[in-house]
């Protein structure tokens, strides 16, 4: 054991603990041996130990340098040291399923609990559930790089053992770019913010020794950035400087290389993979692009991605932790230190975020459907995990009561995705190449057709196909033969997305296509799939602002495949149907049959009862004809309504009192065309109070001191009556209908208004003489009196009064 590490001081400490209470959390900066050191001293102790690592490329590391076994999905390896393994998190749930006991094993490590993988944190949940019930000797050892390490105590109910180590200082260089960029939109990273890291690497590379380790949010970016860098590590630098590329997808000897010190100065560029659990040995500077990736899920459209984010600052502390880990170092962010106040304290776990389908099929197998039972530093979101019991209820994977199914078992233990394993299940050994090609994330450049993609890997020649192959050995070895019917490749391809993505399911539509959830979706453009009737959708995702999934990849599939996949229904449909890109709806009375919301074929009803559509489309539409007649109608009768009250009905919901105003024509429609037919001014008197007189309470017209009778306008909040000034001599006070005054519009002989008041007493006396100035000029022939009160009302002029 290295005397040298940091770790060694607490180990005692550690082991008396972990003696006494079963369990601990241990917490210990990066670079101070806690992941290889402890393994090893528990062994020592006589202690078989499983070590749980977040990712395949900590647990390479760590097994090859204690010397020690390991499992990662679909590869295993035995070291010399019989007493340690170390697997993955996903390893270590597959082996509690399978034996909840965990025989032969005396102690797990969880390593790097802090990062908060949906898989560590339910890992994490079945092990303190087998202490409690079924193995109170096994031990349990969360560690922590981060010394937040409160609540793990709390909930694996052990004391907290730190180590400090000898921490070498990191001196932090603001670099943010000489102008502002774009902030990161969905998986887009503005150009040049991605020029400037580049830029900056140069620079560190120029100003001090050692190695660069430069932090990226994802294998595009990696490669953006490596081909901005190749004149210069070639150019200036020739021979010097070795540039490599760090990711989940990368393959085993360039994760080996990376490991091992190197003979000539290097650039690694790296995702967050290289955050916390590696040490690269010979960094001395870090520089941090402060971009991360994170998933996020569309639980409505069960869509699925990953989108870029700001780092937290605990993440960025990881990350400038790597350029102390051996020697003092510097870290360049390339952000300003104004912006890092605004940063998040910590990233949000990963249950808060992904997809729970597979979780929740494991926690159903532990005997947990809803994951109550199961110990959590957060519980899942509740409408997560209910579109996760949905899939798993449409997949077969669990019953109606959402008890776990012998099938769903099944796929639990296949190792993938549980709509990848619901595929593998029904279609047998053949369907692994497929399932293999889904279960990994396809390469940057990979086209959009799943066949194309498919050849390629199997032509071989690169390691994204080294690592198809050896899953998808491992996926048959998974699948039993069974009477599955030959097919040829694309049928088999379209056979394994539709089943593992039945709600994907979408056929041309438009411009575009409609999945079988209703969702639409877009080919990119210059897309082989375009001429397509029929598409198994096996990756999408839905940009930021967009109404429209975007098709990563599918696989041309035919109807016959569609039903194979989703359950068809057939329903009589009677509705009001607005047609696509219309405005003007109508009954529809139809007999559909339906692939989700992919309709297949309707054919018309004869007979429906077509009632409940009409109402709607009174509702929703203005589809009755409104006369001159039947507007004034309903303003009188909202006029009552507003004045006196009950029992006159109010206008604003006609169509909530339709039983009561337009019946028979109600009956007898059958369509858009009969409502339009209706004479609606008919059809209102029905709803005037049996016990009223509309004239008496709202008169359709007033007799004013002219003799005329002149039409009420009843279309505002008061009534309104527009006369011409010379026929109301003599009216020294408005009248007033059901209390209200009348507003009254006084016209010029040419009908154009000249004052409105309700008050004529203070008109004639203050206004009137100011009008008669202004117009007497203008109309000769009509009388403009200087007395209006004592004058008689005309409605002639004056040859002829």
């Amino acid at each position: 054991m290295p005397d040298g590490l940091p770790i060694r001081h607490v180990l005692p400490q550690l082991l008396s603990t972990l003696d006494r209470h079963g369990s601990a959390v241990l917490t210990a900066p990066p670079g101070t041996g806690k992941t290889t050191v402890v393994p090893l001293a528990l062994a020592e102790a006589g202690l078989r130990v499983l070590v749980a690592e977040p990712r395949r490329l900590a647990v390479r590391a760590a097994a090859r340098r204690m010397g020690v076994s390991y499992t990662i999905r679909g590869e295993r390896h035995t070291g010399a040291n019989p007493m340690v393994e170390v697997v993955t998190t996903g390893v270590l749930l597959q082996r509690l399923q399978r034996d909840q006991e965990l025989s032969g094993v005396d102690a797990v490590v969880l390593d790097e609990c802090h990062e908060r993988h949906l898989d560590a944190d339910t890992a994490l949940a079945f092990l303190l559930d087998v202490r409690d019930t079924l193995r109170p000797d096994l031990r349990l050892l969360a560690t922590s790089a981060t010394a937040d390490a409160g609540p793990w105590s709390e909930l694996v109910g052990g004391p907290v053992v730190a180590a400090t180590g000898v921490t070498h200082p990191v001196e932090t260089v603001w670099a943010p770019p000489p102008k502002p960029v774009a902030p990161p939109h969905g998986l887009r990273v503005d150009p040049a913010l991605l020029s400037h890291v580049a830029a900056v690497v140069r620079r560190a590379l120029a100003e001090h020794d050692g190695d660069v380790l430069c932090f990226l949010p994802g294998v595009g970016e990696i490669g953006r950035v490596a081909a901005m860098l190749t004149d210069v590590l070639t150019g200036v630098l020739t021979g010097d400087v070795e540039l490599l590329q760090v990711h989940g997808q990368a393959p085993a000897r360039v994760q080996d290389a990376v490991l091992s010190p190197g003979t000539a100065r290097r650039v690694v560029l790296a995702t967050s993979v290289a955050e916390s659990s590696l040490t690269v040995p010979g960094v001395r500077v870090v520089v941090d692009s402060g971009l991360a990736r994170e998933p996020r899920t569309d639980h409505a459209r069960g869509l699925g991605s990953l989108t870029t984010v700001r780092v937290s600052r605990a993440s960025a502390d990881q990350r400038a932790g790597r350029a102390g880990r051996e020697a003092p170092g510097v870290v360049y962010r390339c952000w300003a230190a104004a912006d890092h106040e605004r940063l998040a304290d910590h990233s949000r776990p990963e249950i808060a975020l992904a997809d729970l389908t597979g979780f929740a099929l494991q926690a159903a197998c532990w005997g947990t459907p809803d994951a109550s039972g199961l110990a959590l530093l957060d519980p899942p979101p509740a409408a997560a995990m209910s579109a996760a019991v949905r899939t798993l209820r449409v997949l077969g994977a669990l019953d109606d009561s959402s008890r776990v199914t012998s099938r769903g078992r099944r796929m639990a233990l296949a190792g993938v995705h549980p709509r990848l394993a619901r595929a593998l299940l029904d279609l047998g050994p053949r369907a692994a190449e497929v399932v293999a090609l889904l279960s990994e994330p396809p390469p940057r450049d990979a086209p959009d057709d799943l066949v194309e993609l498919w050849r390629t890997a199997r032509r071989g020649g690169t390691p994204y196909a080294a690592r198809w192959r050896q899953e998808t050995r491992r996926l048959q070895r998974v699948a039993t033969e069974g009477d599955r019917p030959r097919t040829h490749d694309d049928a088999l391809a379209g056979a394994v997305v539709a089943l593992a993505f039945p709600e994907r399911v979408a056929r041309r539509r438009g411009g575009g296509y409609l999945m079988a959830s209703g969702t639409q979706a877009q080919l990119a453009d210059g897309s082989r799939l375009h001429d397509a009737e029929w598409l198994a959708v096996a990756v999408a995702d839905r940009p930021t602002g967009s109404a429209s999934a975007r098709v990563r990849q599918a696989v041309v599939i035919d109807e016959a495949t569609a039903r194979l996949a989703v359950t068809a229904t057939v329903e009589d449909e009677v509705t009001w149907r607005v047609p696509p890109g219309g405005r003007r709806g109508d009954v529809s009375a139809r007999r559909v049959e339906r692939l989700g919301a992919i309709e297949l074929s309707a054919t018309p009803l004869k007979d429906a009862d077509v009632r409940a559509a009409i109402l709607h489309g009174l509702r929703t539409e203005e589809v009755l004809t409104w006369t001159k007649a039947a507007i004034e109608l309903r303003d009188r009768l909202a006029f009552c309504h507003r004045a006196v009250g009950d029992p006159w009905p109010s206008m604003d919901a006609l169509a909530d009192l339709a039983d009561q105003w337009l019946e028979p024509e109600l009956s007898r429609a059958r369509r858009r065309a009969d409502l339009e037919r209706i004479d609606v001014a008919t059809a209102l008197r029905r709803l005037i109070p049996w016990s009223e007189r509309l004239d008496a309470v709202a008169p359709e017209r007033i007799e004013v001191p002219s003799g005329s009778r002149v039409r009420v306008d009843y279309s505002g909040e008061q009534p309104v009556l527009a006369v011409k000034l010379q026929e109301v001599f003599g009216w020294q006070e408005a009248p007033r209908i059901a209390g209200v005054p009348v507003l009254v519009h006084l016209l010029s002989p040419a009908g154009r208004p000249l004052a409105v008041t309700a008050d004529l007493a203070s008109f004639w006396r203050d206004a009137y003489r100011s009008v008669r100035a202004e117009m007497r000029g203008r109309y000769p022939r009509h009388p403009w009196p200087d007395d209006p009160l004592t004058a008689p009302p005309t409605r002639r002029t004056k040859n002829r009064s």
